[in-house]
């Protein structure tokens, strides 16, 4: 994981910002200040690998708070002042992003920030192609439904849809859905990020059984229809934008 640092003034904004952050499957959110003078206090006691900073704040602006670090990590600025941008870039800045942005512009940012990570640190990179290769199709959970314990492979589920205080499990290993009390927010943590996905507050996606993907709607392959949701569509239109041939 990469950690992330999130600095600005404006409550909306640094609000904004660690929503994207929370949102982004390789970025950890260590913790968000609402100025530089507080940021400094804590990169005294932390160290992170990112800086999302706005540039226009009181006492100390962005710009002159990156050019004080003797050693300072990565850096994105946010600001809504276009004019910043060469200067930003000046200090080596990984990208800019002019508010208001939304989360497709964020994870393009953060997407430049994952490259520029894995070119600083090979030996994470390394590990994390390792991590991935090893949790393929042999991935399984246990799940304690009714009165026994059923073993479920995770390559087998389609879907996941919440119901209330339990979850059902739609698979090709079994006839009818698995259910099980547990919570959407958990599962969605512990499910491999590169094959499952929360397109909505009540779905999770196996994004390898989607068959096709209209008007905010995925259709899995068996037919069924999964509405996607106005807070995951950007994040889901940004996966497929990532797999288009023919733009």
């Amino acid at each position: 994981m990469i950690k992330c640092l999130a600095i600005d003034d404006e409550p909306l904004a640094l609000s904004q910002l660690e929503n994207c952050i929370k949102k982004t499957d390789f970025l950890e959110l260590t913790a968000a200040c609402q100025s530089a003078l507080e940021a400094r206090e804590w990169l005294q006691r932390e160290v992170v690998d990112v800086l999302f900073i706005d540039i226009n704040m009181p006492d100390l602006n962005g710009l002159d708070f990156v050019r004080s670090l003797a050693s300072p990590p990565m850096v994105v600025f946010t600001t809504a002042y276009s004019e910043y941008a060469i200067e930003g870039y000046k200090v080596s800045a990984v990208d800019y992003l002019l508010k208001p942005y939304g989360l497709d512009e964020f994870l393009r940012a953060a997407g430049r920030v994952k490259r520029q990570y894995e070119l600083l640190h090979p030996a994470a990179a390394q590990q994390a192609a390792t991590s991935s290769s090893s949790s393929q199709d042999g991935e399984v959970l246990f799940l304690k439904t009714e009165y026994k314990t059923v073993r479920i492979e995770t390559a087998h589920i389609r879907y996941v849809e919440s119901m209330s205080e339990y979850l059902r499990f739609h698979t090709d290993q079994f006839e009818r859905p698995v259910t099980a009390q547990l919570s959407l927010k958990k599962l969605e943590a512990w499910l491999p990020a590169d094959r499952f996905m929360r397109v909505h507050r009540s779905y999770i996606v196996n994004l390898k059984r989607i068959s096709e993907f209209s008007r905010q709607r995925i259709t899995m392959d068996n037919g069924t229809v999964i509405p996607v949701g106005d807070l995951y569509k950007d994040r889901f239109n940004s996966y497929l934008s990532d797999k288009y041939l023919n733009g």
